[in-house]
């Protein structure tokens, strides 16, 4: 079976040993990010480059389902965000913010498009993964390589419901310790039953690269695989603030050029029916898909949603102009 390679980008910004590296904790002025590569076209630098990235306490392997799918057509790169799956922790918990993330996706299109030049960009982004997408694509003048050319943006847009906000909140960053990878998987399922229905071995397979093994000298066992310190800014929004922010992702989100793909879960509680019709409105004009059955958000394994987004970026540009 396809399976993909780990790589890493250097990124400006310091970053702390996580406890599983055994290492000191200590600054550094660059952080590692993690990222996985799939690539099945024969090409090792295939110059359609499709960017993949997850949500805010996910990682880079939630994507394998529909990388594979992708990756023999292009090459498919999925980054674990820095602070999460394999790559470094920030020395500075306010750091876990989009404009650093933005700035890391710049490090790493930089070094892909070194290795081989990249002719056609696309991005496909759930929840916090497209919101990275619309400051990497909502800004003219940023050092891309290449203008996204298509994006996904999977039930995400400038505005975010408070009330998700909240309930995101209750189990951000809480510290988890489990004795197998099932009760693992038993314990993330029962915070994520909005994901929508999946089979006992799909959600396994999405749990899988969601904890880390804990030393022996920590007890043993499992927990989950992102720095609690996520959560450290996240918990420091206010109501007024995320206001003010709505603005500001409005107006990234009308200088997106790239044609869009908005995919929403017809039961989310994160993206409203009303900002997904203003989407389809203003902007890039989204073309909106919505999966009945399914909350915050798609995780893009079912056979309906990976079709969707693989129709859209596979299309050819008569057919997607029509």
């Amino acid at each position: 079976m396809n399976e993909p390679t780990l790589n890493y980008v250097l990124c400006p910004g310091s970053a702390a040993s996580p406890p599983s590296s055994g290492a000191a904790a200590a600054p550094a002025p660059q952080h590692r990010m993690a990222y996985w590569e799939w690539n099945a076209t024969g090409n090792p630098v295939h110059p359609h480059v499709v960017v993949c990235v997850h949500g805010l306490s996910r990682q880079g392997r939630d994507f394998d389902t529909l990388a594979r799918a992708l990756s023999q057509h292009a090459r498919v790169v999925c980054p674990d965000v820095v602070g999460r799956g394999q790559s470094d922790w920030l020395a500075e918990p306010m750091g876990y913010q989009i404009p650093q993330y933005a700035a890391d996706m710049l490090a790493l299109l930089a070094q892909l498009h070194q290795q081989g030049p990249i002719a056609t960009l696309d991005w496909v982004g759930t929840s916090m993964g497209g919101l990275i997408g619309m400051a990497v694509t909502g800004q003219p003048g940023l050092p891309l390589p290449v203008p996204v050319r298509r994006m996904v943006l999977n039930d995400v847009g400038p505005v975010i419901q408070w009330q998700a906000l909240q309930r995101i909140g209750l189990y951000l960053g809480q510290p988890a310790r489990f004795e197998s990878l099932q009760q693992a998987a038993d314990a993330m399922w029962a915070i994520s039953t909005s994901f929508g229905p999946h089979t006992q071995d799909e959600w396994l397979a999405l749990s899988r690269a969601m904890v880390r093994v804990l030393p022996e000298s920590a007890g043993g066992g499992f927990t989950l695989h992102y720095d609690p310190a996520i959560a450290v800014p996240f918990k420091a929004l206010t109501q007024e603030s995320a206001a003010v922010g709505e603005a500001a992702l409005w107006q990234l989100y009308d200088q997106i050029t790239a044609r869009t793909l908005l995919l929403r879960g017809a039961q989310s509680d994160l993206l409203s029916p009303q900002t997904a019709q203003a989407m389809a409105q203003r902007g890039p004009r989204a073309q909106v898909v919505e999966f009945d059955g399914v909350g915050h958000a798609p995780t893009l394994v079912a056979a309906d949603q990976v079709a969707a987004v693989t129709d859209f970026l596979l299309a050819m540009e008569g057919a997607a102009a029509g």
